[in-house]
């Protein structure tokens, strides 16, 4: 990432962070769970929530590895799809920025699709925000500060800046990118020299960093998991309860079915 486009985001995270934090605040009690709370599993504790919002998460592997996940209306029902062709990390990310608009921005209101592509930081005011929601959802303020100064204190001589980031990493199951943000955000890391060598860490490098420490590097790989047969079966048994109320026919739920399969063609990769 470039350093003036970090900059900027860092400005941006440090000025409305406090209105986010409210958001995931919110979020915490809709999940009936204390705050800052680690969240060791995202998808199981949040699949009821969406539920409720008439929406259905399922992982499906793309074709297009710059996308990390869609969310979308049609027909009767809503989805928001995350991309398993990723790595762990990046998939628990998309599902937090997903969960800024959906519950927080409602953006498919306006618009039937919505796009997160993955690791990218757009000039978005909405994709910033939804950013840094995920990243204080994903790594709340007293457990991430916690566990950077217990790695800093770990660190040997042999140790580079990128160790504690990759530690962190694995603790949290998040990206690379969003660990460096955020741990900027809350004052840990000095800028300078730094701050430029971590902006400039390959995805080799990274996996190099993990192999060294022996950490647990099945999540920098992709699961691939294809969720669209449950997808459909749930779909199925939905249409047949609304055929039975007489609010959909069986013609219209062929259509579903079918406009699903279509799309599915499309993205699996």
């Amino acid at each position: 990432m470039r350093f003036e486009k970090f900059r900027s985001i860092l400005e941006y995270n440090r000025k409305n962070q406090n209105g986010i934090a409210a958001k995931v605040r919110d979020f915490y009690f809709q999940m009936n769970m204390n705050y800052e709370k680690d969240l060791l599993n995202l998808m199981m504790v949040v699949k009821p929530l969406f539920n409720k919002m008439n929406y259905l998460v399922i992982e499906m592997p793309f074709k297009d590895k710059e996308i990390g996940a869609i969310s979308y209306k049609i027909d009767y029902f809503e989805y928001t799809i995350l991309n398993s062709s990723l790595p762990k990390v990046n998939v628990n990310f998309a599902l937090a920025h997903e969960i800024y608009h959906v519950f927080y921005q409602q953006v498919l209101s306006a618009k039937k699709i919505e796009l997160y592509m993955n690791e990218h930081y757009y000039e978005y005011e909405e994709e910033w925000a939804a950013n840094l929601f995920a990243g204080i959802l994903l790594m709340p303020t007293p457990s991430f500060t916690e566990m950077f100064r217990k790695f800093k204190m770990e660190q040997s001589d042999e140790d580079t800046p990128v160790t504690i980031i990759v530690k962190l990493m694995n603790y949290f199951e998040v990206p690379y990118m969003a660990v460096v943000i955020r741990a900027y955000e809350l004052n840990l890391l000095p800028d300078g020299d730094m701050l430029q060598e971590l902006l400039n860490v390959s995805g080799q490098m990274i996996e190099d960093e993990f192999a060294t420490l022996w950490l647990d590097e099945r999540i920098l790989q992709a699961t691939c998991r294809d969720d669209y047969a449950r997808l459909e079966h749930v779909v199925k048994q939905i249409g047949t309860r609304c055929e039975h109320d007489e609010i959909l026919d069986s013609v219209t739920t062929t259509t579903i079915l079918n406009n699903m399969r279509k799309i599915y063609d499309e993205i699996r990769g």
